[in-house]
């Protein structure tokens, strides 16, 4: 039997027999009770569920998303063989069981009897072709490294095989092996995540280029698309071919894209909204603390806010020193105490404390962590740093930060701006709308970075790995370490829980010690959901599957609060990434 780690998150699931009876599996007490109650009165409890979702998505192709409020609509579009269940945990998806292999390398996946939205069967074979197509180079899936396990998958995503040697199988159409090259403790999170979704093959290849449009595209989810208007909103509708179907409460969800926090806060406020993901404002936060208890939702995050160095040859930050000395004089608790005040914690990390079985790096300076150092010492060093790389007062280190626009990233920036001045650092701010931002830092085409890193699997590679050869801060950074990839991929083949939480700490201790990065803040979640709605619970990964969730149909009158006209002059974040979901 392998360690119980493997499985670390996961519920006991049921036998294929029971499982393909139709009921839901590893559900919660909760949400068990929910359907429960929604089942004798399911035609008065159906509505259309308005949802503030953050930025434009740039695609709905579940392998080219990278942000959450894109992969938060295509996960209710696209549903995957293991899903979430409403409180975050791994449950059977479109596979209702599945084995493991005594030596840890082989899943063998059952899969339900299912149908794609236009009525097509849904079989193992588009399980297999989702997979290569994840895999294949041309496809960019910025998350493709964390299923290089998969028998050839690296060979693949690097152009040196071809698709079809890919370790996935079908055994028949309700069958599916997929073979590892090694005993992978995250595999199972992994699978649940948007990209490892099976694709409908008969579209994909016989249909147009733009098989992710409204009319065009089918659907495995408990959601179709219905409609898309750019710069406004997305819409969905009930799948009836979902598998589940009948134990899907509502008729449909509006995805509005709405970037600025303020905005979302008064739509939220006129009742034009049930959900608001675009954050709350950190000017505006003791105010909805003390008016809109009910609605806020404040709870634990698996993510970074930090900044990224480009650290490739000829550019400014290709010089360990002056990393070094800038993160020597970032203030990190004015940051989160004084400036946002929500309750983050200040890092000096990189993968979040909150991650299971986390690595324990840390900044510091000389042998002193630098959270305790004092701060005349720190600016001491990093005058002396910046100084032996020739620059200070009289000869000024002149900088770019890109961010992208919302009014807290804004605040942040001006003041470590401020921060870094006194030691002869001119920073020019740079504000894009948020796909233009995140597209240009895949393109590595900045100094310094403002990124959001939200965890899709519960575990430290999913931050490591995204630094390592092929990871997607590595191609938008060009870090480029050989010793630490090992240190990465060694952790991943070592089974012994201590054992491993040393490697991956040795692995992030040097990514810090090299500077990369900024790290600033750890996560938290502030969402406002209204007391209507039924079903959403708080989770460490920010999941919600709406699947789960209820509201009724008739909009009661909304609260007079006393001062609905002030929105405030400041935006609060509305990360609530990715790794691998980037933030907005």
């Amino acid at each position: 039997m392998l360690p119980r780690h493997l499985f670390q998150g996961l519920r006991p699931f049921a036998a294929r027999s029971a499982a393909r009876s139709g009921a839901v599996r590893g559900m919660t007490a909760s949400a068990l009770a929910a359907i429960a109650l929604l089942g004798a009165t399911e035609s008065a409890q159906a509505a259309t569920l308005q949802v503030g979702n953050g930025a434009e998505p740039g695609t709905l192709d579940p392998q080219q998303v990278s942000g959450n409020w894109e992969s938060r609509i295509t996960r209710e579009l696209f549903d995957r063989l293991i899903d979430y269940g409403a409180d975050g945990s791994l449950v059977p998806g479109l596979a209702s069981s599945w084995e493991l292999s005594d030596d840890g390398t082989t899943y063998t996946f059952h899969l339900r009897e299912a149908e794609w939205s236009d009525g097509e069967p849904l079989t193992a074979d588009d399980a297999v072709y989702g997979f290569r197509r994840l895999l294949m180079p041309e496809t960019a899936n910025h998350n493709a490294n964390l299923y290089y396990p998969i028998v050839n998958a690296r060979a693949i995503n690097t152009g040196q095989a071809p698709p079809e040697t890919l370790g996935v199988e079908a055994l028949d159409d309700q069958t599916l092996v997929i073979r590892l090259s090694e005993p992978t403790a995250y595999f199972l999170q992994a699978l649940a995540m948007t990209e490892a979704a099976p694709l409908p093959r008969h579209l994909i290849e016989g249909g147009p280029d733009e098989w992710t449009r409204p009319g065009v595209m089918v659907s495995s989810g408990a959601f179709v698309l219905a409609d898309w208007r750019p710069q406004d909103r997305i819409e969905v509708e009930r799948n009836p071919r979902y598998y589940a179907a009948d134990e899907v409460a509502l008729d449909g969800v509006v995805f509005h894209a709405i970037e600025d926090p303020s905005a979302a806060l008064n739509r939220f406020r006129a009742g034009d909204l049930d959900i608001s993901y675009s954050g709350v404002p950190s000017s505006r936060f003791s105010w909805v603390q003390d008016n809109l208890p009910d609605a806020l939702k404040v709870g634990p995050l698996t993510g970074s806010y930090f900044y990224m160095a480009n650290v490739r040859g000829g550019q400014p930050l290709s010089d360990a020193r002056i990393r070094e000395a800038l993160n020597l004089a970032l203030r990190r608790e004015v940051i989160t105490e004084r400036l946002i005040g929500m309750g983050q914690t200040p890092s000096y990390w990189y993968v979040p404390r909150s991650v299971s079985g986390s690595s324990q790096g840390r900044l510091g300076l000389g042998d002193e962590p630098l959270a305790a150092a004092d701060m005349p010492a720190r600016l001491a060093r990093a005058r002396q740093l910046l100084e032996q790389a020739g620059y200070g007062p009289e000869r000024p280190l002149r900088l770019t930060l890109s961010y992208n626009t919302l009014e807290d990233h804004k605040k942040i920036a001006v003041a470590i701006a401020a921060m870094w001045k006194p030691l002869g650092v001119e920073l020019e701010l740079i504000n894009r709308e948020a796909a233009v931002h995140f597209a240009t830092l895949r393109q590595g085409d900045f100094e310094l970075a403002r990124y959001g890193m939200i965890a899709t699997v519960d575990d430290p590679f999913d931050f490591l790995n995204a630094y390592a050869t092929g990871g997607s801060a590595a191609t938008s950074t060009g870090f480029d370490d050989p010793d630490y990839d090992e240190l990465v991929r060694r952790s991943t083949l070592e089974l012994d829980p201590a054992k491993r939480a040393a490697l991956m700490t040795e692995a992030e201790q040097r990514l810090l010690d090299a500077n990369v990065l900024l790290p600033i803040y750890d996560y938290i979640s502030a969402h406002l959901v209204s007391p209507r709605v039924q079903g959403w619970q708080s989770t460490a990964l920010d999941v919600h599957p709406l699947r789960y969730v209820s509201k009724p149909v008739s909009k009661p009158a909304t609260e007079d609060d006393g001062g609905r006209g002030d929105d405030g002059d400041d935006d609060g974040d509305d990360d609530g990434g990715k790794r691998q979901e980037t933030q907005p």
